[in-house]
């Protein structure tokens, strides 16, 4: 059976690259590509009205309108049973569980080499879930921890979805409105997640929660 392949990515380059990967494997068919979160769905959309929509959709999680783990909750709302493998050149700590809590099929770093990535497409259109041994003991630590929010927890994975995005674009050193601009919300309801996030973190501004950011690698490559 062909197994078709939707990828989006907002990296033209990185899109190819996954497509040279995927043509080693008989099995794998790329009948999309997608440069952004709301062409993906569309993309699904159609495909489905058609009776020829993806397998597996391959999901970057860092790109422009909506980060792919919006896209993803989008998604598994609308389309409960397409595996979405994430994908990712963020360390495993700071996203995998999290990508995996939302529903995600599998988490995969950018740097797999070609045999684990084909080997995850077809894990995950098999409806089973690919977890590579680095995600699963981040994984058991997040489930054996209960999240808790210590020194040895990463505290990222305490805040809500909402939150962590205001997180990384306020150590980004981002501006208030210019997170409400790019996340659509009202400068107030912005204020009060970073209000929360700084709560959270044990911290009292901007700068500290930029040098928090620092010492737990947190920050956005």
């Amino acid at each position: 059976m062909t197994i078709r392949v939707l990828i989006c990515d907002d990296h033209r380059i990185v899109r190819e690259g996954i497509k040279q990967i995927l043509a080693e494997a008989s099995d794998l068919r790329v009948m999309g590509e997608a440069a952004n979160g709301p062409e993906a769905i569309q993309q699904v959309r159609a495909g489905a009205a058609a009776g020829s929509g993806p397998d597996v959709v391959l999901l970057d999680i860092a790109m422009p309108q909506r980060d792919g783990l919006d896209i993803l909750k989008a998604l598994r709302s609308e389309f409960p049973k397409l595996p979405v493998l994430m994908l990712s050149t963020y360390p495993d700590r700071q996203y995998a569980v999290r990508s995996l809590k939302l529903g995600a099929a599998g988490y995969l770093n950018k740097s797999a080499d070609s045999e684990q990535m084909i080997d995850a497409v077809r894990t995950v259109a098999r409806g089973r879930r690919f977890i590579t041994p680095s995600v699963a003991e981040h994984l058991a630590a997040a489930i054996g921890d209960g999240f808790a929010a210590d020194d040895t927890v990463p505290l990222h994975e305490v805040l809500s979805h909402r939150e962590h995005q205001v997180f990384q674009m306020l150590v980004a050193g981002r501006s208030v409105g210019e997170i409400a601009e790019q996340l659509v919300l009202s400068s107030n309801t912005v204020s009060t997640y970073r209000a929360r996030i700084l709560e959270k973190t044990g911290v009292r501004n901007d700068v500290e929660l930029t040098l928090f950011a620092v010492r737990r690698e947190l920050l956005a490559p």
